[in-house]
C-alpha cells in the first residue's frame, strides 16, 4: 500500500514538474537578434549568453540571425521582422533621427570602434604623425566618408591619396609605403598569415574617433511596449561579454564555428586577444559603469567632430538616437575575473 502511494506521489510530482517546465517554456519571450556580419568573436558576448543560459534566466529565448553580404538585418529591424539589431557606429543612429526613423541605441557593446590603419614596419610609417607620409591609403567607401574625413579635418591627411579597398590585402602587402584599413580583430591576422610580418596598427579610436560601436538597436515601440524584454536582452548581453572575455567561452565559440564554419580556432584566439589588448569592449567608463556603458558627453563629442568634418549635418537632436535607461548600472562587474 505504501509503495503504491509512493509511486503515485512520484508520478504526480513528475507530472507537475513537466507541466511547470512546459508552462515556463511557453512563457519564454521569443526574440531575434540580427548581427551585422557572419558569426565571429566580435559577436561573442551574444553567443555566450545563448550558450550559457543567461538570456533564458531572465525569460528570453534568443535566436541569433547572422548578417552577411546578402543580408540586411537593419532593414528587417525597421520592418518589424526582428526584435534587436547589432548596429555599427553612432553615425547610423544619428542619420536615423535625421530621417525620422524611430530606432534607438540601448547599449554600446564596444567602447571603441575597432577600425585600424595598418602600415609596414620600418618604412618611416611607424607613428601616427608619420602615417601622413604614406603613398596611398587603401580605404573602403564607408571609411573614406567617415573617419578619414575626420582625419583630414583634424590632422591634415591628404584625401587625394585614397585608393579603393577591395577586401584583398595583396595591394597593401605589395606596396611597403601604403596604409590599409582593417578591423583590429581581423585584417592584421590575415596580413600576418599571408605576408609573414606584423603590421603597425593605428586604432583610430585611440586618436580621437570616439564613437561607440557594435551597438544594440531596437525600435521605439519595443521599448514602449516591452521594456522588460529590452532590459533582459541588454543586461544579458552585457553579462555575456564578461563571461566571454573572462570566463569559459568554449560553448560560445562552438556556436560561432557552427554558424560560420570558416572561422578557425586561431582566428578566434587572435580576435579575443585584440579585443582585450585594445580595450575594445571593456575600458574607460565600463570599468565603473559596466560593459555597454554610454554617456551624453561621449555622444556629443563624437557628433561635434563629425559635424566639423562635414560627415553629418548640424542641428540633429542626437539625444533622440539613444537612451541611457538600460546601461551604466554596473551590471556584470562581479563577473570580471
Amino acid at each position: 500500500m505504501y509503495m503504491t502511494y509512493l509511486l503515485r506521489s512520484c508520478a504526480t510530482a513528475a507530472l507537475v514538474l513537466s507541466a511547470g517546465a512546459l508552462a515556463n517554456a511557453q512563457e519564454m519571450e521569443q526574440v531575434t537578434f540580427g548581427t551585422n556580419w557572419l558569426a565571429q568573436p566580435e559577436h561573442g558576448g551574444f553567443y555566450q549568453s545563448v550558450a550559457d543560459g543567461t538570456y533564458e534566466a531572465c525569460g528570453l529565448d534568443v535566436t541569433i540571425a547572422q548578417g552577411g553580404p546578402q543580408v540586411n538585418n537593419r532593414a528587417l529591424l525597421l520592418a518589424g521582422k526582428i526584435d534587436f539589431h547589432m548596429g555599427g557606429n553612432m553615425l547610423e543612429a544619428f542619420s536615423a533621427v535625421e530621417q525620422d526613423i524611430p530606432v534607438k541605441v540601448v547599449a554600446a557593446s564596444f567602447q571603441k570602434e575597432p577600425q585600424v590603419l595598418m602600415t609596414h614596419p620600418d618604412q618611416g610609417l611607424d607613428t601616427w604623425e608619420e602615417l601622413k607620409n604614406a603613398e596611398e591609403y587603401i580605404l573602403g567607401d564607408a571609411g573614406f566618408q567617415s573617419y578619414f574625413q575626420w582625419m583630414v579635418t583634424e590632422f591634415g591627411f591628404d584625401a587625394s591619396k585614397r585608393v579603393p579597398y577591395t577586401f584583398n590585402p595583396a595591394p597593401f602587402i605589395a606596396n611597403p609605403k601604403s596604409a590599409q584599413q582593417g578591423y583590429i580583430t581581423s585584417e592584421p591576422f590575415a596580413v600576418e598569415n599571408a605576408a609573414g610580418f606584423k603590421p603597425n596598427l593605428f586604432l583610430v579610436a585611440d586618436y580621437g574617433f570616439d564613437t561607440y560601436s557594435t551597438t544594440i538597436e531596437v525600435m521605439q515601440n519595443t521599448i514602449d511596449e516591452k521594456p522588460e524584454v529590452v532590459k533582459c536582452f541588454v543586461e544579458g548581453s552585457n553579462k555575456g561579454w564578461y563571461n566571454y572575455l573572462y570566463g569559459d567561452n568554449s560553448a560560445a565559440n562552438a556556436m560561432i564555428k557552427a554558424d560560420n564554419p570558416d572561422m578557425s580556432d586561431e582566428q578566434i584566439a587572435f580576435s579575443i586577444d585584440k579585443l582585450k589588448e585594445y580595450g575594445i569592449v571593456d575600458s574607460g567608463d565600463t570599468e565603473s559603469m559596466g560593459i555597454g556603458a554610454m554617456t551624453d558627453e561621449r555622444m556629443q563629442s563624437f557628433y561635434d567632430k563629425m559635424v566639423k568634418a562635414g560627415v553629418i549635418a548640424d542641428g540633429i537632436d542626437i539625444k533622440a538616437s539613444y537612451t541611457l535607461d538600460y546601461v551604466n548600472q554596473g551590471v556584470g562587474l562581479d563577473l570580471k575575473n
